[in-house]
């Protein structure tokens, strides 16, 4: 891989994959809105372009460049967090931009294209999630995810670009959303205050954000066409433990207040991904634990602060 495209750069696994590729001498081409406060973690530097480019605009989106690429990244995705998960119209229109994410993939020249799924697309399960586990998603976000899964990786058979879909799990890093777990329960412990917080009973698969960006690397230049991976670290472990080593590491004499808040309407209390295609395949193995993931985070809140210079773990 000597180029890639990347849409939806400014979210957590978009700005690791950044830094991944960027510390391999891969140039970089990012679409992004323009106007969009995120743009701050795009960094300067020479292997990056930017082109303002929102997802509505992608379908006339066209290679001005004067250069032909590898990869295509589609990470954007609209209409992600709270009721947002169910707004029906929002997410056919996500389906739309996916397959016009495909077609602006041949029109740079990609000759791969990997999307960005979702755990979601499964719906509530007790089992390691493999690719073939039989999905049942349960909000218009993980419906959309499913269908723009299929219907990409057919377009993309039809363009005659390579088709490679992933199920992502929780990741978490610099660039991290405000209201995930890790970030609301980091914040919080800044304040000084006792987190209100559930039993903590769910078993979760917490992946760092520079292990999920060189899986994607790595799916780049050896995944499998027309098959799905499932990203995640390949173990689970209680919630409350996390909540607990979060603690540990940001206040260790802060008081956790345990099952004062109840669990949400159909949640999830399973998630573990089955990472041996992706091993097998790539030869990615997760490297970084928890704890140390949550080190990281805390040092490098910015993309403007990495260093460059330096490949990802």
């Amino acid at each position: 891989m000597k180029r890639a495209v990347i849409t939806g750069a400014t979210g957590v696994v978009g700005t690791a994959l950044i830094k991944e590729l960027v510390g391999r001498g891969i140039e970089l081409l990012i679409l992004c809105r323009e106007g969009s406060p995120k743009n701050k973690r795009i960094p300067e530097h020479p292997l990056i372009a930017k082109k303002y480019c929102s997802l509505s605009e992608l379908s006339g989106l066209a290679n001005d460049t004067g250069k032909e690429y590898d990869v295509f990244y589609h990470f954007a995705w609209a209409a992600t967090a709270g009721p947002d998960r169910n707004n029906m119209h929002a997410h056919a229109d996500n389906i739309k931009h996916a397959l016009d994410a495909v077609g602006a993939a041949g029109r740079f020249g990609c000759r791969v294209f990997i999307g960005a799924g979702s755990q979601a697309e499964y719906g509530r399960q007790e089992g390691t999630l493999k690719p073939d586990t039989p999905c049942f998603p349960e909000n218009g976000y993980g419906m959309a995810k499913l269908c723009a899964g299929y219907m990409t990786r057919e377009y993309a058979r039809q363009l005659g670009i390579k088709h490679i879909w992933t199920r992502i799990l929780s990741i978490y890093g610099p660039g991290d959303g405000e209201n995930t777990m890790v970030m609301s329960l980091v914040n919080k412990l800044k304040t000084g205050g006792t987190p209100a917080l559930t039993e903590g009973g769910q078993m979760w698969d917490y992946l760092y954000s520079a292990d999920a960006a060189r899986a994607f690397r790595m799916l780049g230049e050896s995944g499998i066409g027309g098959k799905t991976y499932v990203v995640g670290s390949g173990k689970a472990r209680p919630l409350k433990e996390y909540m607990e080593m979060i603690r540990d590491t940001v206040c260790p004499d802060a008081r956790l207040s345990f099952g004062t808040v109840p669990y949400a309407e159909k949640q999830v209390m399973h998630l573990c991904a089955d990472i041996s295609d992706l091993e097998k395949d790539t030869g990615w193995r997760p490297v970084v634990d928890f704890p140390d993931g949550i080190k990281e985070m805390l040092k490098e809140n910015d993309i403007g602060t990495y260093d460059f210079s330096k490949n990802a773990l």
